[in-house]
């Protein structure tokens, strides 16, 4: 049996072993709980989207050839890097996708049979909107699509409902990102600490280098620029500490995903460092008894996990936000707040609010374990290369939760100065659930409704 890694000396470790080994080392330490690695993965939905047609291509037989243009409506230049993915079937999830390339082109091979695409995604990196087309011909063999450019002065979801907070909100509330790593040189985001708990890699290493969903999630709880050049978070005072729990991305595994060993040694961390409050837009699965633990352990000393249901399509509440320790977060979106065409038509179903243009996300899991709604479609934020770009998923609205929580944290210097203990945790709790009003949605769409 080898010892890969360790929380603590005392704590859980990461073994390697065979089932001989573990049956041996039960008979010599009873009460031993043995606990298998498993893997989460980010709750955000364009990885949902990618993961299905890459997972669920159906190529047989004789193929045809669609070559798609992707250029930027302002200029026509082309948009490189983009991520374009097309369904032919998308109830059976059966498709192609590609990136475009240095000439914003891309070719999807598809079966010759296919006469159109059902749903044609484009995933831009940067300033640009996604797109979304219906029901695309494969007759001509080729097609051009034009992006819209993103105004970082124009409203969107966050602001609508959570709002740019002041630049003193959140200050001397510590917030913990467990995720891929926050960008460390970005304009609008200053880190305060952190640390990489992917075993085998530098616990120093807690730059995006799991990719750019952590970035996004911190600049929504506190990123500190100003429009029309940079982007407000909700709480832009808050410390933020980063937790790398996703391995390094490369080309062959762009979304890898997170151990719960990982994930587990990084609440760990986090609590160590005098962290308030633990932003996890990640998730999947049943329960998993070492981030229970972990999750407990956090609590126990007066910090609150805030997690994301999961974006499986009106499934159950996915874990850790099913646990009964955790805030889980359901995502809202709203009519209007971006251009019509683009991946986040796709985002918009029953049931509407009280106001008919607010909606709850296509994608958000749902049910009894929800506690509150966050804005989580359309939401623009900070990524790196210090530029912006928008995301859909629960893994948007949970950091808006995030942030709303260190803002009425921050306002309230008894809670936030209370002795750091589970009665603690349960106050900020009860402060940040009572503060949430209905949109209209019901409960097990919204929980008690959004953080005010």
């Amino acid at each position: 049996m080898k010892v890969v890694d360790s929380i603590r000396e005392d704590g859980a470790k990461l073994v390697e072993a065979t089932a001989e080994d573990l049956q041996k080392l039960r008979a010599v330490q009873p009460g031993l709980i043995v606990v298998p690695e498993r893997f989460f993965d980010l709750a955000v939905s364009i990885y949902r989207v990618e993961q299905s047609a890459r997972t669920a291509t159906r190529a047989a037989g004789a193929l045809r050839t669609l070559t798609i243009e992707i250029v930027s409506r302002a200029n026509g230049k082309p948009v490189v890097g983009a991520n374009v993915v097309g369904f032919t079937d998308f109830a059976a999830r059966a498709g192609a996708q590609g990136t475009t390339s240095s000439k914003g082109t891309v070719s999807l091979k598809l079966p010759a049979s296919a006469k159109r695409l059902e749903r044609l995604y484009v995933y831009p990196e940067g300033m640009l909107w996604g797109a979304l087309q219906m029901n695309v011909a494969l007759s001509s063999g080729s097609l051009r699509i034009q992006l819209e450019a993103i105004d970082l002065a124009a409203p969107d979801s966050l602001r609508h409902f959570a709002g740019a907070g002041a630049m003193e909100d959140g200050q001397g509330v510590k917030v913990a990102v467990v995720d891929t790593g926050i960008a460390l040189k970005h304009p609008d985001l200053q880190v305060s600490g952190g640390e990489c708990t992917v075993s085998g890699e530098k616990p120093s290493a807690f730059g995006p280098l799991g990719g750019d969903h952590g970035s996004h999630c911190a600049g929504i709880i506190a990123a500190r620029g100003s429009s029309p050049t940079g982007m407000r978070g909700v709480a832009p005072a808050a410390a933020l500490y980063s937790f790398r729990v996703f391995p390094t991305a490369t080309s062959a595994n762009p979304h890898p995903r997170a151990s719960n060993f990982a994930i587990a040694k990084a609440i760990d961390r986090a609590v160590a460092l005098g962290c308030d409050l633990l932003n996890l837009s990640l998730g999947g699965g049943g329960a998993d008894p070492a981030t229970e633990t972990a999750i407990e352990d956090a609590y126990n000393a007066g910090a609150v996990v805030i997690a994301a249901t999961g974006n499986d399509d009106r499934q159950p509440v996915s874990f850790p936000a099913s646990f009964d320790l955790c805030v889980a977060v359901s995502a809202a979106g709203r009519k209007g707040l971006f251009p019509s065409g683009t991946v986040f038509d796709g985002d918009i179903a029953a049931p509407y609010g009280t106001d008919k243009k607010n909606f709850v996300a296509a994608f958000s899991n749902i049910g009894a374990d929800v506690d509150c709604i966050g804005p989580g479609v359309a939401v623009v934020s900070t990524v790196p290369a210090a530029t912006y770009t928008a995301m859909s998923g629960t893994s948007m609205a949970t950091p808006a939760v995030t942030g709303l929580a260190a803002r009425m944290l921050a306002k309230d210097k008894a809670l936030l100065t209370a002795p750091r203990d589970h009665q603690r945790a349960s106050a900020i709790v009860k402060a940040l659930l009572g503060a949430a009003k209905s949109l209209g949605f019901g409960s097990k769409f919204e929980g008690r409704g959004l953080p005010t």
